[in-house]
């Protein structure tokens, strides 16, 4: 049973699990700038927050139904997954890669800028409880 602790930080804790895993797909998608026929990948940010919170709220995602406890119950849908989408080409290549690196650098740069907000949100959040609970 989660605390009121726990619902408080929610939402950044979320956010920061979110934006560690953006920052994976980016950087795949960077590494792969020079591979014959990658695609690019991303995920809308604010769709899958959407999602987490919800999730978090007591929405249940799409499970499986048992009808008998024999039966395999399924690999429970993560609600921190977010949902891998390929990114519109601009401009692709000859051979097929449609990473732009311009595009690819300023999303990692963007990314990495709202990452560290969200953890001096979180730091913030912290310290007013550590203020709250401490005697006066």
């Amino acid at each position: 049973m989660p605390s009121s602790i726990d619902k408080y930080l929610s939402v950044n804790e979320a956010a920061m699990k979110l934006r560690a895993t953006r920052q994976e797909v980016i950087a795949s998608n960077i590494a792969n700038a020079d591979t014959p026929g990658y695609k690019a990948r991303d995920f809308d940010f604010s769709q899958a927050l959407g999602k987490a919170v919800a999730g978090q709220k007591g929405q249940q995602g799409m499970g499986l139904a048992r009808t008998d406890s024999r039966h395999l119950g399924g690999k429970q849908h993560s609600l921190l997954e977010a949902d891998l989408l390929y990114r519109n080409d601009i401009q692709p290549s000859i051979d097929g890669n449609t990473v732009d690196m311009n595009t690819e650098m300023s999303h990692f740069t963007d990314n990495a800028i709202r990452y560290q907000a969200s953890i001096t949100f979180m730091q913030q959040r912290i310290a007013g409880i550590k203020t709250a609970l401490q005697s006066q």
